[in-house]
């Protein structure tokens, strides 16, 4: 059983009251054994990942009735309960990103990741949204750049796939980490997932959060690229000092490293330094006063890596100091210090530092998955993922590049097609004249190019080349196609309301404030707002987060938006009551469509259901005992089971009494008075 705690409370459930009362089994949307993208990922999640974070101790609860996890509020469901439904919600939103690729969809996932491995997203809110705040306001100064936030969730989810359909990597990364390789002792394999879901996740996402510090740099050169100069010597470029600031071990670090390796080390550079040697040193023939000097060179001076800097060396100096704060030292293991050499081997240290993968005199052998298992998928993945990446550079945004991909993982093998935009044919039919006229002329000079489309299309399938040199893909054939789509651009929802995705979270904790300050939010602190957010379970979180995401669809079939920007329109502080008319279906399909997703079901019975002494008293009332018994049941008055049309939902609302009609469009006025509070929105009107 997939998610084993929620059929443990569904058995719980039937013998006490008699009926299948609930909870449903979570439905995995990509059945059966296909080896798409999107069906391999969700299956790793759904079935692999079984007992993600559960605590054996917890199982004990079943027995006492006495529950420590949260549904809508503390001690309401049992722990391991919880740490399912958590498991559903990152396996119902990646599915979403995947569909859609959009930052707004990105950040769930990291959201998700962040409370299920880390317990708290506020605490790492500013690492997360601190690129693509960059991303998206100083990028354009640049000549060549492309999104890396929406990128990362991509390589997350190849990742994921990758492990569910290639044998060879799995028993590879189970016998590098301590687990027993066969496939048949499940329990080992759920585990085996587990860490690969945590360590992955660590790696995957999070590789490319030191751009902040790479794109100053590349700002500053794009003056002497935008003349024609190259960048080289005689070039201005910016360097990085006093790097112990952010690279020095303190006291308790040191210790806690000596514990885990038996012997000291000053700084994130020495530890590093050791962990890539440790792992690649003997293999690539270098010794680590070499890779600490590799390491240490980084950020002062990139006048010796071809002048550019390294974001892959800040991403794991920035991350270690997050897992750190956020977990404490005494939590920190082997695990995440590969996962941080991994970040920074990623970008150039291993291909021009170690393997020299374009140097055909010094050439070394591409990466073994045996030896340094995520790092070795980091960089196919990463490689890999160079589809629907929203170009900001000045020369990337005139570029062709894969708009979409498809992917089959069958047979241990991966084939990919990439899909470029069939407006942008013209391109395409220029470069290949120019290429058969080159061919014809005996190939003298360079072979044309066309950015990424070239690189899969000419014979030389530099692409599909490039990426053996740098990982051995004996064990995962590689097939690259490129073929010409129609974009569909529709699943994108792009809206006129503009700021930034960063304003989802405050979104959240505002609409999350109206159910029980109702109307006075504007008085309480923004902490204690945050506070009360944080203490709902992950689902809650999530739903108030994707209620929020909603808000620029709503507000768009009310001809308005909303913005940070100050634009000369009318401004509105309340829905009108015909506005109210047009969104509040459109929220209650939402909320109906979202609790379906999620596994819960129609019925009353933990309104109607007689309750023992012993189940009302540890909740001190009735109607807390009730609120409880709700999300053991995951069972609402108001949801529709199976998949009801939208016709259906709409005569579902007329339906609904004033009083819950109320709470499809009574938050979104109460968000109007908020929203100012936060971030400075303000919403306006067309008409």
């Amino acid at each position: 059983m997939s998610y084993s705690a929620i059929a443990n409370m569904s058995r719980v459930n039937r013998a006490r009251f008699g009926v299948q009362a609930g909870p449903l089994q979570p439905i995995l949307h990509s059945t059966g054994k296909k080896n798409d993208l999107k069906s391999a990922a969700l299956r790793f999640l759904h079935d692999r990942c079984e007992g993600l974070c559960f605590d054996p101790e917890a199982d004990r609860e079943m027995e006492t009735g006495k529950y420590t996890g949260t549904g809508l509020r503390k001690g309401q469901v049992p722990y391991n309960m919880q740490m399912d439904v958590n498991r559903l919600c990152l396996e119902r939103e990646l599915e979403k990103f995947i569909d859609s690729g959009v930052a707004e969809d990105a950040y769930t996932i990291y959201y998700c990741y962040l409370e299920i491995f880390f317990g708290h997203y506020g605490k790492s809110k500013k690492m997360v949204e601190l690129l693509s705040e960059y991303e998206s306001n100083g990028s354009s100064l640049l000549m060549k750049h492309r999104d890396h936030y929406s990128h990362s969730v991509y390589v997350f989810a190849l990742g994921l796939a990758i492990y569910e359909t290639n044998k060879v990597f799995r028993e590879k990364f189970k016998v590098f980490y301590g687990f027993d390789p066969s496939e048949k002792n499940m329990e080992e394999d759920h585990a085996a997932a587990c860490c690969f879901l945590e360590y992955w996740g660590l790696t995957s996402l999070f590789h490319d959060i030191g751009y902040p510090f790479e794109l100053p740099f590349e700002q500053v050169m794009s003056y002497y690229e935008v003349a024609g100069s190259d960048r080289g010597k005689g070039s201005l470029y910016i360097a990085y000092h006093d790097m112990d600031v952010i690279t020095a071990l303190g006291d308790e670090a040191k210790k806690r490293f000596e514990e885990l390796y038996g012997r000291t080390f000053a700084s994130t550079e020495d530890l590093f330094a050791f962990g890539i040697t440790d792992k690649l040193g003997k293999v690539y023939d270098f010794d680590e006063a070499y890779m600490l000097k590799k390491i240490h060179d980084k950020p002062i001076n990139p006048d010796g890596f071809g002048y550019f800097m390294d974001h892959a060396y800040f991403s794991s100096a920035r991350l270690y100091r997050e897992i750190v704060n956020s977990l404490g030292i005494d939590q920190v293991n082997e695990k995440h210090v590969d996962a941080l050499t991994a970040i920074l081997l990623h970008n150039s240290l291993f291909k021009f530092a170690i393997s020299f993968y374009k140097d055909k005199k010094k050439h070394k052998e591409p990466l073994r998955m045996e030896v340094h298992p995520l790092a070795y998928m980091l960089m196919l993945c990463d490689e890999l993922q160079c589809w629907d990446r929203i170009a900001y550079g000045r020369n990337s945004r005139t570029e062709l590049h894969p708009m979409a991909a498809s992917f089959d993982f069958s047979k241990n093998a991966i084939r990919a097609i990439y899909y470029y935009d069939q407006d942008e044919q013209d391109k395409i039919d220029a470069f290949k004249l120019a290429y058969r006229a080159w061919e014809k002329s005996g190939e003298e000079g360079d072979a044309p190019r066309l950015k990424a489309y070239s690189d899969m299309a000419e014979k030389e399938e530099r692409f599909t080349g490039d990426i053996e040199k740098i990982v051995d893909t004996a064990d995962i054939p590689l097939t690259v196609v490129p073929s010409i789509a129609g974009v569909d651009r529709k699943s994108k929802h792009t809206y006129l309301s503009a700021s930034n995705f960063l304003h989802l979270y405050d979104f959240a904790v505002a609409l999350n404030a109206r159910y029980d300050h109702q109307g006075e939010e504007k008085a309480i602190p923004t902490q204690e707002l945050e506070k009360e957010f944080e203490e709902l379970s992950l689902e809650y979180q999530i739903s108030n987060i994707n209620q929020a995401k909603s808000f620029a669809g709503y507000l768009d079939a009310l001809g308005c938006f909303y913005t940070d920007r100050p634009v000369d329109y009318d401004m509105i502080t309340e829905f009108s009551e015909e506005q109210i008319e047009v969104f509040a279906p459109m929220e209650h399909e939402r909320w109906v469509r979202e609790h379906s997703e999620m596994g819960w079901k129609q019925g009353d019975l933990y309104e109607t259901a007689a309750l023992r002494p012993e189940e009302i008293r540890p909740y001190g009332d009735e109607k807390t005992a009730r609120s409880a018994l709700r999300e053991r049941l995951r069972m609402h008055r108001l949801a529709m089971d199976g998949k009801p049309s939208e016709e259906e939902i709409r005569a579902h609302y007329t339906m609904l009494p004033e009083e819950e009609k109320r709470k499809d469009y009574e938050p979104f006025n109460s968000m109007l008075k908020l929203v100012k509070k936060f971030d400075g929105l303000r919403i306006y009107t067309l008409e």
